[in-house]
C-alpha cells in the first residue's frame, strides 16, 4: 500500500482489492471512494474528512493520477468492495446499515442473509432521516456496537454523516452511493466490455440516462482532471 497526495488530498493506492480488504480488517476509519469530482471538489471540509481517514481510488481519474505519481494503483469499485468486506469478515465481524429508500434498505437485508447466512447484521435504517434524528441513531450504534457501517446516502451528505457517526462511535464506516440499488437489481451495472473499453462509468450512465442534465453536468469534472494530467497540474 502506497500513499500519495493528488491535489491537497490523500489517496491511499492499493495493487488489488484484495489488499484493502486485509489492510481495514484491524481499522475504525471511514472508508472513502475517491474519483475526479471529490479530488477536484472545493469542499474544505470534505478535503478534510478525506484527508483524516482512508481514501481509495474508485475512479479511472483518481487511478491515472497515482500512477502518474508512480503507484501502482488499481480501480477499486466501492459497489463491489463492501461485498468483499462481508465476504471477507462475515463470521468475525457485526454489520449495521443506513440509507436508501425502506423498500431498498429490506430488500438488501433480506438478500444479504441469503447470500451470507451466517453474516451478523445488527440493526439497519433507511436514509431518509433529519439532522435532529442522528441522535437517536447514535444511541442505537452505541447500543448495538456494530464493528462495520455502511451509509449509502450520496456524496458529500454520506461523508458528512459518517463523520459525525465516527466521533460519536468509533468504527468502520463506508460511504456507499448508491450501492444498494445495484446489488438488489434496481440499478443496473455498467457492462464489463464498457469498463475494459472506456472505463469510465459515469459516461456510460450518462448515455442511459440522456435527458437527465445533471448527470452530464456531472461528467464535466473528466474534462477538467484530464486536462490538468496532461499539463501534469495535480
Amino acid at each position: 500500500m502506497q500513499k500519495q497526495i493528488v491535489n491537497e488530498r490523500w489517496i491511499y493506492a492499493f495493487p488489488s482489492s484484495d489488499d484493502l480488504v486485509t489492510y481495514v480488517g484491524d481499522k475504525k476509519h471511514i472508508l472513502i471512494a475517491i474519483g475526479t469530482e471529490k479530488i477536484l471538489n472545493e469542499d474544505k471540509k470534505l478535503v478534510r474528512i478525506i484527508n483524516e481517514n482512508i481514501g481509495y481510488p474508485d475512479g479511472i481519474g483518481a487511478v491515472a493520477a497515482l500512477r502518474r505519481k508512480g503507484s501502482r494503483a488499481v480501480k477499486i469499485r466501492g459497489a463491489e468492495l463492501w461485498l468483499e468486506i462481508i465476504r471477507r469478515y462475515q463470521h468475525e465481524k457485526s454489520f449495521f446499515l443506513i440509507g436508501a429508500e425502506q423498500m431498498v434498505i429490506e430488500r438488501t437485508i433480506e438478500k444479504l442473509r441469503c447470500e451470507f447466512p451466517n453474516i451478523n447484521i445488527l440493526g439497519y435504517r433507511d436514509g431518509y432521516f433529519q439532522e435532529d434524528e442522528l441522535p437517536s441513531l447514535l444511541v442505537t450504534l452505541k447500543a448495538k456496537k456494530p464493528d462495520i457501517v455502511y451509509v449509502a446516502m450520496g456524496s458529500p451528505r454520506q461523508e458528512y454523516i459518517m463523520e459525525k457517526m465516527y466521533r460519536e462511535y468509533p468504527a468502520l464506516y463506508m460511504g456507499l452511493g448508491g450501492s444498494y440499488d445495484l446489488f438488489i437489481g434496481k440499478a443496473k451495472p455498467v457492462p464489463a466490455w464498457w469498463n475494459k473499453m472506456f472505463k469510465w462509468e459515469g459516461l456510460y450512465r450518462a448515455f442511459n440516462d440522456i435527458g437527465n442534465l445533471k448527470r452530464w453536468k456531472r461528467q464535466l469534472p473528466a474534462l477538467r482532471i484530464i486536462y490538468k494530467l496532461l499539463l501534469n497540474k495535480i
